[in-house]
C-alpha cells in the first residue's frame, strides 16, 4: 500500500485531510506539521507521494522542494494551496512538483491525482531501468569464467574496424555478441543490419546483400538498397555465413576487398564503409575441404575470431539466466511475478542443453512460467525431457518398472536430493520445492517412506 505524506502547519486540517484520503483512496497516510518534520519523515520512511502546503512558517514548501531537488530525492509532490496563487504554484512546478490542487477540491479528485502521480513515478522508474539495461542481453548475463572471457574478447576487438568471425553452436547468442560488438564500437548510433543467410531463398540472397535496380529481374518493381548500402557507416551482421551460395560468396569477397558495391542490374559502383561481422555454427574448414566454402573468403573473415561458449560450459550462469528469463516472460505476458525454486534451478543447471543452448533454456523457462499455477515454480514444473526422462537431463534410473513406477522413483529422488541439500530442514526444503507448506512435504515424505538416515 502506498504511503502518502500530508504536510500542513495546521495539525487539525492535516489530520482530517489524511483521514479523508485514506478513506476515499485507500492509501496509508502520515502527517507532518512543518517543512523540517516533512524532510525528516522522508529521510526515515519510504514515502511514495507528498501532498505539500507551500505557505508554512520556518521551512516552507518551496524550501522542501529545493532540498528534495538538491538531494536527488525523486518522490512525486502534489502542491495544495488555499491561496489560489497560480504564479506560486508554477514556481513549485519549476522546482520539481508534479502538479497542484486547491484545498477545496473534492477528495475523489485528490485521490485520482495521487494515483496519477504514483503511476507516472512507476513509469519513469521502468524507463530508467530499460535505459540502464540497454544492450544487456541474455548471452552476456552471468559472472562465470567463460562469460567473463567472452566479454574480454568482445572488448578487445569492438573498436577495431576489421571483420570478425563469431563461432558457436546454435542458440548460444551469436547475434547478441554481434550487437554488443557494434554497441561498444566506434559509433553505436550508426546502422546495424542483420541478415540470416539461411532464412533467404537462394535467388534473393544477392539482391538482399547488394541491392537491385528497378527492372533488374522479374518482380523487381522498385529499386532496392542492399544490406551493404543500408549498413554503410555502420555494421553488417551476416548470420549463418556457411549457408551462403558460392556465387554470392565470390561477390561478397569482392565487396570486402574493394569496399565497393554494384546493385544487380546497375552500372554505378558505390563506395561503402561497412564493418562486417559474420557468424556460423559450422566448421568452415570442413566446408572448405568439401568445396562448399571459399578459402579466400574464410581468410578474409577470420581476422578476429570470437568463440561463444555453449551453455553446458557455463552452467554457473544458469541461475542468473533463469531469473532474467522469468522477468522477461512475466513482463511479456502480464503474468504476476514468479520465482523458480532452487531445486528446479538445479534440474535446469544439470541439463546438457545440446539442442539450442540459451535459446532452449529461454523457451523452457517460458513453458514453466505459463504452465505453473503458483508463485513458485518447482521441480514438478520442469519439463520431463529436462528432468532426464529422455536421457538429456540428470540421470534417473529407468532400468525397470512401469512408467508410473518410474515417475514415483523420480519424485522420490528429487525430494531426497532437496532434503539433503537443505540439511533436512523441512520448511526450507518445502519452499525450495515450491510446495504450499511443510505439511505438504511431510505427506510426500511419508508416502515414500523418507526420513533422515534413509
Amino acid at each position: 500500500m502506498a504511503l502518502v505524506l500530508i504536510v500542513d502547519d495546521v495539525p487539525a486540517l492535516a489530520e482530517q485531510y489524511a483521514y479523508d484520503l485514506k478513506r476515499v483512496g485507500g492509501y496509508e497516510t502520515r502527517v507532518a506539521t512543518g517543512g523540517k518534520e516533512a524532510l525528516d519523515a522522508i529521510a526515515w520512511d519510504v514515502v511514495d507521494c507528498v501532498i505539500l502546503d507551500l505557505e508554512m512558517p520556518g521551512v516552507d514548501g518551496f524550501e522542501v522542494l529545493r532540498t528534495l531537488q538538491r538531494d536527488g530525492v525523486r518522490i512525486p509532490v502534489i502542491v495544495y494551496t488555499g491561496a489560489g496563487s497560480y504564479d506560486r504554484c508554477m514556481q513549485a512546478i519549476a522546482l520539481g512538483a508534479y502538479s497542484f490542487i486547491d484545498k477545496s477540491e473534492p477528495m475523489e479528485r485528490v485521490a485520482q491525482e495521487v494515483e496519477n502521480a504514483l503511476e507516472r513515478a512507476r513509469l519513469q522508474s521502468e524507463v530508467e531501468t530499460l535505459k540502464r539495461d540497454a544492450g544487456k542481453d541474455s548471452t552476456l548475463i552471468g559472472s562465470g569464467q567463460a562469460i567473463q572471457h567472452l566479454r574480454e574478447q568482445i572488448a578487445r576487438v569492438a573498436s577495431i574496424p576489421s571483420a570478425v568471425l563469431i563461432v558457436g553452436e546454435s542458440g548460444t547468442g551469436k547475434e547478441l555478441v554481434a550487437r554488443e560488438l557494434h554497441r561498444l564500437g566506434a559509433d553505436a548510433e550508426a546502422p546495424f543490419v542483420a541478415i540470416n543467410s539461411a532464412a533467404l531463398p537462394e535467388h534473393l540472397i544477392e539482391s538482399e546483400l547488394f541491392g537491385h535496380e528497378r527492372g533488374a529481374f522479374t518482380g523487381a518493381n522498385r529499386t532496392h538498397k542492399g544490406a551493404f548500402e543500408r549498413a554503410n557507416g555502420g555494421t553488417l551482421f551476416l548470420d549463418e555465413i556457411g549457408e551462403l551460395p558460392l556465387s554470392a560468396q565470390a561477390k561478397f569477397l569482392r565487396v570486402l576487398e574493394d569496399n565497393q558495391v554494384t546493385r544487380i542490374g546497375g552500372e554505378r559502383t558505390q563506395t561503402i564503409h561497412t564493418r562486417v561481422l559474420a557468424a556460423t555454427n559450422r566448421d568452415l574448414e570442413m566446408e572448405i575441404a568439401a568445396k562448399r566454402f571459399r578459402q579466400d573468403l574464410y581468410y578474409r573473415l577470420n581476422i578476429h575470431i570470437i568463440n561463444v561458449p555453449p551453455l553446458r560450459d557455463r552452467r554457473e550462469d544458469v541461475p542468473e539466466l533463469v531469473d532474467h528469463f522469468v522477468a522477461l516472460t512475466c513482463g511479456k505476458f502480464g503474468v504476476s511475478a514468479k520465482r523458480v525454486s532452487s531445486a528446479a534451478v538445479d534440474l535446469l543447471r544439470a541439463c546438457e542443453w545440446k539442442r539450442n543452448n540459451v535459446r532452449e533454456l529461454r523457451n523452457v523457462v517460458e513453458r514453466m512460467i505459463i504452465s505453473s499455477d503458483g508463485d513458485v515454480v518447482g521441480p514438478q514444473d520442469v519439463p520431463a525431457e529436462v528432468r532426464g526422462v529422455d536421457g538429456t537431463g540428470p540421470p534417473v534410473d529407468t532400468t525397470g518398472g512401469t512408467l508410473q513406477e518410474q515417475k514415483i522413483e523420480a519424485e522420490r529422488r528429487i525430494i531426497l536430493t532437496a532434503l539433503e541439500k537443505n540439511d533436512w530442514q523441512i520448511t526450507r526444503t518445502a519452499a525450495d520445492l515450491g510446495l504450499a507448506n511443510h505439511s505438504s512435504l511431510l505427506k510426500i515424505m511419508r508416502r515414500h517412506g523418507l526420513k533422515r538416515g534413509t
